[in-house]
């Protein structure tokens, strides 16, 4: 059974793996026309820019939002009992949208041994063979595939033990075996990087939201909660009762486990309320990159920079009045376990 502990780096992009997301026509590593990676440009990146809204407008409406969530309903309904974690047994590290040097990992690093299977049936459009490679830089994905498992919906499996003259087949099964898990690329220890990518929609997505979410009967934990004002003084609503009022930026320090005393996973979803209304709502289940940034969803598309902070999650702006204001924190899980804190302020 697979088992949920700590994070690990996030993998970032050469140039050969941008071709794979950026464009639909298979790909494969060329010793000859592969391009030397470019060391400075080791940030995600997605494919070619994509045009704002003729409107203008910086955040999804309300019916955006609605058509994210049907579009995220309906290919959770359709690949939800099809599709399987690529590792039978393995403890997962890292998950989805896990903070690391202030920017969410991408996808989930397991720690496991064994044989590595596709997550469902499809086609084989990029591998990289790090010793095949002419390229003066490693792939900090190491060892990796890209597979095409339909309605462009594109697995990434990396980091396993180098195949060496092993190949994988175009066309795979369920029990097609991949690779052995093992140690690559920018790995910390042996086992595997999995994502998934929407080439149509260019959003990564939570493998955790179209596969079985992992067992976990712990709800996430809410370790801080801190309120920042315009000057920048932080209050902690748990050891002060009174702020004055203004306008505050709100920190959540949560995170998930599935053990006691096990390492820190990023949970599913935060919300803040005031008074019984809410007023900003995080949710992990896809990121984007535009313009070289990652974004995070909340209220709408946000730059990681306004979200990923050194004091926890970044939950947006919250004017207090004066008066009484009940402030509540919720944090959510995949696997639907919830916590949350309520603090009385006095605003004065």
């Amino acid at each position: 059974m697979l088992s949920k502990r700590n994070n690990s780096e996030p993998p970032q992009t050469s140039p050969a793996e941008r071709r794979v997301l950026g464009y639909q026509t298979p790909l494969r590593m060329n010793q000859k026309k592969d391009p030397p990676a470019d060391p400075g440009t080791y940030r995600l990146w997605t494919g070619p820019r994509e045009k704002p809204p003729a409107t203008g407008r910086r955040s999804l409406s309300r019916g955006g939002r609605r058509i994210c969530m049907l579009f995220l309903f309906l290919l959770f309904s359709l690949f939800a009992f099809s599709l399987d974690w690529p590792v039978g047994e393995g403890t997962l590290i890292s998950n989805f949208a896990s903070p690391d040097d202030g920017i969410p990992v991408l996808g989930d690093s397991f720690a496991a041994s064994g044989v590595i299977h596709p997550s469902d049936v499809g086609k084989l459009i990029f591998v990289h063979d790090p010793a095949g490679s002419s390229s003066p830089f490693p792939s900090p994905l190491g060892a990796w595939a890209a597979l095409d498992h339909g309605d462009n919906l594109v697995g990434i499996y990396g980091r396993y033990e180098d195949p060496g003259e092993a190949s994988i087949p175009t066309m795979v099964e369920k029990n097609t075996i991949l690779a052995m898990a093992g140690k690559s690329g920018w790995a910390g220890e042996g086992g595997l990087y999995f994502a998934f990518f929407d080439r149509s929609e260019r959003r990564w997505i939570n493998p955790s939201i179209i596969i079985s979410s992992l067992e976990d009967n712990y709800p996430p934990v809410i370790r801080q909660v801190e309120l920042r004002s315009a000057a920048g003084t932080p209050y902690n609503p748990a050891l002060t009762r009174s702020i004055p009022q203004g306008l505050y930026t709100i920190y959540v320090d949560a995170v998930d486990t599935i053990a006691a005393g096990g390492r820190s996973l990023a949970p599913n979803r935060i919300v803040c309320s005031i008074n019984g209304m809410e007023t900003g709502a995080l949710s992990f289940e896809t990121l984007i990159s535009k313009n070289g940034k990652r974004m995070v969803y909340r209220n709408g598309t946000v730059p990681a920079s306004q979200v990923y902070d050194p004091s926890g999650f970044g939950l947006g702006e919250v004017r207090f009045t004066r008066g009484q204001a009940t402030l509540t924190i919720e944090a959510r899980d995949m696997a639907g376990n919830s916590r949350s804190l309520s603090y009385g302020l006095t605003v004065e």
